[in-house]
Formats: C-alpha cells, structure tokens, sequence
C-alpha cells in the first residue's frame, strides 16, 4: 500500500510540480496497482488548511476532497483501535502532532510506504518513507 500524506494529496492536485520524481512515480505505481491510500486524518487536516485559506483549491473543502479523493482513487483509512493505539504509545511518535502520529501508524498498521516531503516524518526510525 502506497499511503499519501497530507502533503502529497495537496501537491498532487495541486502543484505536481512540487512532488520530487521518486513521490511522482510512486504515486503512479500505486495508482495503476489500485494501492493508494491516505489516512482520514488527511482529509481534516486538508479541510482545515482550506478553511485557514493556507490553501485555495477553488472549490468548497468538501468538493476539493472528493475530487483529489476520486482523481486516483485513493482509499481512506479510517482510525481503527489499532491504529490509535499505535499513535498513542509508539515512542518514535511521542513528539509530534496527533494527525501525523495517525498518519504514521496508518502506515505501519497498513504496512505500506508513506509518500510524504515532512522531515519529521521522515526521519521516524522504521516508518518507510518516500520522497
């Protein structure tokens, strides 16, 4: 499973420019092997920078997030007790935010790679990052 994180949903449908080579192709990979996915965190977190105006897509929050959703057919995630649990107690995860510690055990409890330009996220010891 290849999992988007916030950031990549954005420039996906946004600014492609903005994903490096290694993101593009593997958002193509898991778009043509029907493997992508983004935690629902994401899509909170997507509504809540529209909102802000940190972002301008265009169109209403709901919209935007349905159309990026649909563009590549991207699954959502939901919050399981597994996954919370892992966000609540892993310890590679204790300082940081609660969406990017969702977003981290989703990968994990998926067991895919996170597309993701976050440093932070990147430099989690285990988590498979691509960017």
């Amino acid at each position: 499973m290849t999992v988007l994180d916030t950031c990549a949903i954005i420039f996906d449908a946004l600014t492609p420019e903005r994903l490096s080579k290694k993101a593009e192709r593997a958002i193509a990979k898991g778009e043509e092997q029907g493997r992508l996915a983004c935690s629902d965190i994401s899509l909170w977190e997507i509504a809540m920078l529209v909102a802000k105006g940190r972002i301008d897509p265009g169109t209403d929050p709901q919209s935007f997030i349905r159309d990026a959703l649909a563009a590549r057919s991207i699954q959502v995630i939901p919050i399981n007790p597994e996954i919370a649990a892992m966000s609540a107690a892993h310890g590679e995860f204790s300082h940081f935010d609660p969406a990017d510690r969702i977003i981290a055990a989703t990968t994990l409890q998926c067991r895919g790679k996170l597309v993701t330009c976050d440093g932070h996220l990147q430099n989690i010891k285990g988590l498979p990052v691509i960017w």
